[in-house]
């Protein structure tokens, strides 16, 4: 056999075993990212659809109101006079991030607007016994009440909306794997504090007093009484 053979003759070496173990793993993590693409196109697709007008008409989509019955629980005397009540409305900004990780990944931010009232009443259940002084020729009339109180933030849902939602690939995906997607629970509940703060300092409280002795005034003027003088507070001793 000459030299020139010898060196034409095809290699027989087997492959490097750390070549197999790479190219398996690099299947593998080929099938991990195509299930996430696939994932996150079947939840682009399904959003954008979602956003087509009259598409629901195409498809015939229907909503059908299977609620039951509304059970009564309890039943509770109301002793206030709701005198004064306010329109509110606020623009939530609720924004959550993640440390050492981008929002486009990880993180929510919704612009909300949330409208609600807030109603200020006298309760005339608590006046006292010695609450209520009549002179002898039923003309004059004393009576104290207590100072009149803020009820709970009522949230109107008719008013109140989502104006942005912005949100990470991970939240995305939480959401479309979630029984309550999209749940605005948080930012209600923001809104209803912030309306409540601004009741605070809207005078709701002194108007509804000032309704209060008009009525009251109103009502006891009517019944004769020349005078009557309302006072708020604790009764005198």
């Amino acid at each position: 056999m000459t030299s020139s053979d010898s060196a034409t003759e095809p290699s027989t070496k087997p492959e490097p075993a750390d070549d197999g173990v790479r190219r398996r793993r690099n299947h593998r993590w080929g099938r991990a990212a195509a299930f996430c693409a696939a994932a996150l196109a079947l939840l682009f697709i399904g959003t954008r659809l979602s956003l087509l007008p009259g598409l629901g008409d195409l498809l015939g989509e229907e909503t059908h109101d299977r609620s039951g019955p509304a059970v009564l629980k309890s039943i509770q005397d109301m002793d206030r006079y709701e005198a004064a009540a306010g329109n509110f409305q606020v623009v939530v900004d609720l924004e959550k991030d993640t440390k050492f990780v981008p929002d486009v990944i990880r993180g929510k931010r919704t612009l909300y607007v949330g409208a609600g009232t807030v109603s200020a009443y006298v309760d005339l259940g608590r006046v006292t016994s010695g609450g209520v002084v009549v002179d002898k020729d039923r003309t004059t009339a004393e009576i104290r009440l207590p100072h009149a109180v803020l009820g709970k933030p009522a949230l109107d849902p008719d008013r109140s909306y989502a104006v942005s939602k912005q949100r990470g690939i991970l939240d995305r995906l939480g959401d479309f794997f979630s029984d309550n997607p999209g749940s605005e629970q948080a930012v209600n509940q923001l809104a209803a504090r912030h309306i409540g703060d601004a009741a605070k300092e809207s005078g709701l409280t002194q108007r509804a007093e000032k309704n209060t002795t008009a009525m009251l005034k109103g009502l006891l003027g009517s019944l004769g009484f020349e005078k009557v003088t309302v006072l708020y507070g604790t009764a005198r001793r």
